[in-house]
This record gives C-alpha cells, structure tokens and sequence, in this order.
C-alpha cells in the first residue's frame, strides 16, 4: 500500500472529527499517520495496518477521558442539571413511601424524594439537591 493512502485517511478522519467534534476519530488519525510513517519506512502492508489499530485503540482508551475531562471542565450546566448541588426549602414533608413532598427551589415548586429511602424530611427543613430523575428532585437534608 503506498504512504499516500494513509493521508488521504488522515485526512478522511480530520474532516469527520471536525464535523462532529466528538473526539472519535481523531484517535484513528494518529493511527493511521503512523502507518503513514510506517509506509515512508518501507514496512511491510501487514505492520501498517497493525500500526493503525494499536496505536488507534492505545490513543482512544488512554487519552481520550483524559481530553474529554479537561474540554467539558468548562462547559456551564444548563437546565436542570445545575440545580444539582442547590439549597432548597421543604414545603411539604418528604416521604419516600407515601410518595408525597415538594420543595421550594430557585422560586418553583418541585416534586421531591429523599435520597435516603427509609427517613422522612420535615416541612420547613433546607436540603440540597443530589440528582434529578425525571421530574423529580433527588434531595438530602442539608447540613
């Protein structure tokens, strides 16, 4: 296989990841321009290909969490994924079994559940939001 081939899927791969900017393809990139590199040094078909998917799975499993984790440290939650770690207020008494409790929270009304499944959090008490499911908030008690 000429070199050039290698390129043309370097540059195939660079074009995707630029259209979907989901840091899957570039990975495949830098495997595929060291077989690239491979192919310049004469290697036979068989190394060049095996080159691409070591070096392509290598860089995918040991670098991608590691870019994932500091281009999304910055991304501002919206909605409701930044209600998780608020205070809010009890308005009526939490109850897991019964099903029952709301809480006040940035000045709306929210469907609530404690956390802890076998205790019940009075009116009146703060709490701060763990998660949301659904249309629930996830609360326990603050302290």
């Amino acid at each position: 296989m000429q070199p050039i081939y290698w390129l043309i899927v370097v540059a195939v791969l660079l074009v995707l990841e630029i259209l979907t900017l989901g840091l899957t393809t570039i990975w495949f990139a830098g495997g595929a321009f060291v077989a690239f590199l491979a192919g310049i040094c004469q290697a036979p078909l068989w190394i060049q290909i095996l080159l691409f998917l070591v070096v392509s799975i290598i860089l995918l499993v040991f670098t991608r969490p590691i870019a994932e984790k500091h281009l999304n440290n910055s991304r501002e939650k919206t909605n409701v994924d930044s209600l998780v770690g608020k205070h809010g207020r009890v308005l009526e008494e939490i109850d897991n079994f019964n099903q029952t409790g709301r809480v006040m929270l940035n000045g709306m009304e929210w469907t609530a559940r404690n956390i802890s499944s076998e205790r019940k959090i009075p009116a009146g008490t703060k709490v701060e939001v763990m998660e949301i499911k659904g249309a629930h908030l996830v609360v326990q008690e603050w302290r």
